[in-house]
């Protein structure tokens, strides 16, 4: 006799990971084409780019019904690090509108995204340096948490797995993150190509 054992569903975080690796590796070479530590002017170029894709996210992190499920998501947000890079370098952010309030399931999506990208920033906070940068300056906005970057993020999908949603919920979390990809390969295209 056979005993069927039941086959464990990855997670929603490793889902959209699968997902969206196509997407995440364009986005990568796309931001690492442009060169934003070459110049300042490139990186510049860099922090309007980062500045568009935060102010679209930012009312996510404010957001009340968000907050019992994604904890600490409030303290994540980098727009006032980012704003404050801006001002280290003398610069006015663009006149960008803050992005929509979502429903809970394209929030998710969204947030997968932008909080993935905190991952990749080790390597571009590292870069900034040669720009002269930190996260005491000009690249406050790439700096890690201080328990570390892995540690905030598995937390952060260790939330995001735990959120309940229904089947069709989740599809849309997953549209919503793919959503996302494509809008910051948009933004690459505008901003740093």
């Amino acid at each position: 006799m056979t005993i069927a054992t039941p086959i464990e569903q990855p997670g929603r975080a490793k889902r959209f990971k699968a997902a969206s690796a196509a997407a995440h590796e364009r986005v990568d070479n796309g931001v690492m084409a442009a060169a934003p530590f070459a110049s300042k002017a490139n990186y510049e170029r860099f922090l309007r780019f980062q500045y568009r894709l935060l102010r679209r996210v930012e009312p996510l992190y404010a957001d009340a019904g968000l907050q019992p499920l994604l904890p600490e998501l409030a303290g994540r947000s980098r727009l006032d690090a980012l704003e404050q890079d801006f001002a280290d370098l003398g610069l006015a952010p663009p006149a960008v509108a803050f992005g929509p309030r979502l429903p809970i399931a394209e929030a998710l999506g969204w947030l997968y995204v932008v909080e993935g990208s905190n991952m990749g920033a080790a390597f571009l906070a590292k870069e900034a340096t040669k720009l002269g940068f930190s996260d005491a300056f000009g690249a406050r906005h790439l700096a890690g948490h201080p328990e570390g970057r892995g540690l905030h993020w598995r937390r952060f999908t260790a939330a995001l797995d735990a959120v309940e949603l229904t089947p069709d919920e989740d599809v849309r979390a997953a549209q919503a993150a793919a959503d996302a990809f494509a809008h910051v390969e948009a933004l690459i295209r505008e901003e740093l190509a």
